[in-house]
């Protein structure tokens, strides 16, 4: 594309907030409403610094491990879900804990204990150090082994490879986890898969998006914060399905005009984590500089939601305050 012709702007859709951070965010929200700062929340809410900035401005504390709370405090479990240790250690400090894992990831967890409990070896497919792969490998560490790269397929070792099945972080590539996969069941023939994609439906439905308009596109802006994995992994989307360049930024202020040289179209997209208004300044951004023509490309509606965790709900109740 020679960057002499109109300049505009892609928008995919879907994009940002999924109905897990939604569910998230509003959990700190309404716990903080109902039962008064400070509340407490184990690691960040969400991977958004924008986000969490904002939650602890309206009275949340964010601690990296409950050591860090006092005894009878209210401590909100982020979306990224906990190993059943972090729970034992807060029902014996007497914390009062709010529950916001995402329900995707419970199901992981629940799919990996039943697994273990079956007998399976599971090999868990995830970065390492990433706090959903952290709390899935706590639902029972003496069965669960992390895989990271399809290559690492090559070396994992089981008690027995008739009995092995795998499982994923919900954030990553649906490329790479597949070629992960081919290459496990190359040495281990009979391994098991879950009984639906770990991969979450916004995670996938994002990187899809993505891969549609990647082409046409000069340059992709992902909007999204560092530790967001599933942002990471829509950069790495959009390089894979064709755009000659793509780029994270947190916020518009990021964005180099030198990625605009010779650029005709420029995609934006955003992580599941990032709500909506840090994308419109992108797109204001790049409307004050010649890319005032604005298309969105939707490829699915959304509609799921998830209700809020029951104990707060039910606080919420009798409090009769309103509950989503």
């Amino acid at each position: 594309m020679s960057g002499s012709g109109p300049k505009r702007v892609i928008l995919a859709a879907p994009r940002g907030y999924c109905a897990g951070v939604d569910r998230a965010v509003a959990t700190v929200e309404l716990a903080l409403k109902l039962y008064g700062p400070p509340v407490h929340v184990r690691k960040e809410i969400v991977h958004n610094r924008h986000v969490v900035d904002e939650l602890r401005r309206q009275g949340a504390v964010f601690v990296e491990d409950l050591s860090e709370t006092p005894s009878g405090a209210t401590v909100v479990f982020s979306a990224h879900g906990v190993a059943p240790a972090v729970r034992a250690e807060a029902a014996a400090r007497g914390l009062k804990t709010v529950d916001a894992t995402c329900p995707l990831v419970t199901k992981v967890h629940l799919e990996a204990a039943r697994l273990a409990q079956a007998g399976y070896s599971v090999l868990l497919i995830g970065h390492a150090g990433h706090e959903e792969v952290v709390g899935t490998m706590g639902q029972a560490p003496q069965a669960i082994q992390l895989v990271e790269r399809p290559q690492d397929a090559d070396t994992v070792q089981v008690a027995d490879p008739g009995r092995v099945a795998w499982l994923s972080q919900t954030t990553l590539s649906l490329d790479e986890t597949r070629r992960t996969v081919a290459r496990l069941r190359e040495r281990f023939p009979a391994l098991v898969d879950p009984p639906s994609d770990d991969i979450c439906y916004a995670t996938q439905n994002r990187q899809r998006a993505v891969q549609r308009m990647a082409g046409d596109c000069d340059l992709v802006i992902v909007v999204g914060s560092r530790n967001s994995s599933n942002s990471v992994r829509l950069v790495e989307v959009a390089r894979r399905a064709g755009a000659p360049r793509a780029e994270r930024v947190d916020q518009a202020d990021d964005i180099d005009p030198a990625w605009l040289v010779g650029a005709d179209t420029v995609g934006v997209t955003s992580g599941a984590s990032v709500p909506d208004h840090l994308v419109q300044a992108v797109v204001e951004w790049l409307g004050r500089r010649g890319f005032d023509q604005v298309q969105t490309e939707t490829l699915v509606q959304e509609t799921l939601t998830f209700a809020l965790p029951p104990g707060l709900r039910r606080d919420l109740k009798r409090a009769g305050l309103a509950s989503a």
